[in-house]
């Protein structure tokens, strides 16, 4: 099929993005059943090209990561579980650098926290998230027992209340509710420039399986107000609950089909330079980019820069962001490949261009590895997955 035949909506004029067969969209279909229809034509885009899968990994036997919404009542205890396990643990990481964690889950924190300034807005962005995620699914499931793989957080769903859905909903099974009151005055995105008013929240994690959890690090770049930044090292030990206070109206304003197809098969899916300021939100500020959603959406500890995975439903929004990278890799197998940005963050101070051959740093959680080890889920060492 050739270049796609383009639809002009009100939000969107720009030429339609060259992929393999997809098929026009519907910009005012819901969200959610857009991206189910973009992931089954990935799955059949994957099926066709099957041939060129390598190392014991094929579709058959690879990991299949879910939405936390299709998982039954037993998994997700299950889930809930092993991260217990791992905040029980005691830390590996070096206090030479890690002194402020306390557990093994603190490690996670700590490795995030030590390195933000090389991993975010860089080229290694994309693929050293989806190696931490993978290092941290891996803990899981070696260290803790558990049985299945990394759920993810669809944000379409539930976007206009986001505390009924099943991540969110204070149950026993969700991953914790909402914070108790804290008075404050919203918080702050893209350098200041976007204002996001407060929720309901803002304190300690009131209700379900997290209620109460105690984390250490941080706050280093807090988004919300009045939450005092502490140091920003992963050495500055700061005892406190986790608090979220968690606003759908980040997703009502952009976890739209627009932005969705934009960045899958749209205007900005034609490059990785495109994809990625897109997903980022360094185009426009009126968009704060995909990115930036999950982490706002929760506010408090799950928004800082640096310390995020704080909040265990972390994991959850970058397995969706990786969903989306996961996405576009496969509709446009020209660029799957490809990078962009330096390895400094912003490009501050100047320096070289990432290139597939630099490592990605886990300390002592993980072996490094080149980031072309980290560009194909299916390539077999190490990843072997699919979302579904």
């Amino acid at each position: 099929m050739g270049v796609l035949l383009c639809l002009i909506y009100l939000f969107l004029a720009a030429q339609c993005v060259a992929t393999p067969d997809v098929p026009l969209h519907d910009y005012n279909a819901d969200p959610v059943v857009v991206l189910k229809q973009l992931r089954e034509h990935a799955l059949q885009t994957l099926q066709n090209g099957t041939s060129s899968l390598s190392r014991g990994c094929t579709l058959r036997n690879a990991a299949k990561r879910r939405d936390w919404e299709d998982m039954s009542k037993a998994e997700r205890h299950d889930y809930i579980r092993a991260v217990k396990c791992l905040v029980a643990k005691e830390p590996v990481t070096d206090p030479s650098w890690a002194s402020a964690a306390r557990t093994h889950y603190d490690d996670f924190v700590a490795v995030h926290t030590n390195v933000t300034p090389v991993i975010h807005n860089t080229g290694n962005f994309f693929a050293w998230h989806r190696y931490f995620l993978w290092t941290y699914e891996t803990a899981l499931r070696k260290e803790c027992g558990y049985h299945g793989y990394q759920p993810y957080w669809n944000w379409f769903s539930h976007r206009d209340n986001l505390l009924e859905s099943p991540i969110f909903d204070g149950s026993d099974t969700s991953m914790g509710g909402d914070g108790e009151f804290f008075k404050h005055n919203g918080s702050v995105i893209g350098g200041g420039a976007i204002w996001l008013p407060s929720g309901q929240g803002g304190g300690c994690v009131k209700s379900g399986p997290f209620k109460g959890m105690q984390v250490h690090m941080g706050p280093a770049l807090p988004l919300m107000d009045n939450f005092v930044p502490v140091g920003g090292g992963s050495s500055d030990y700061n005892p406190h609950c986790l608090r979220r206070d968690m606003t759908s109206y980040v997703t009502q304003t952009w976890g739209t089909t627009a932005n969705l197809l934009n960045v899958t098969v749209g205007a900005a899916s034609s490059t990785i330079r495109d994809f990625q300021l897109e997903i980022l939100g360094n185009r426009f500020l009126d968009n704060i980019g995909f990115h930036a959603i999950g982490h706002a959406a929760m506010a408090a500890d799950g928004a800082d820069l640096y310390t995020s995975p704080n909040d265990p439903v972390f994991y959850f929004h970058h397995a969706m962001l990786d969903q989306i990278w996961w996405l576009w890799q496969t509709l446009h197998p020209d660029q799957a490949r490809t990078l962009f940005g330096t390895i400094t963050m912003r490009d501050n101070p100047p320096s070289r261009n990432a290139t597939v051959d630099d490592l990605l740093d886990m300390r002592e959680l993980y072996p490094s590895r080149p980031i072309h080890d980290l560009l194909g889920t299916l390539d077999g060492t190490p990843l072997c997955y699919i979302y579904v």
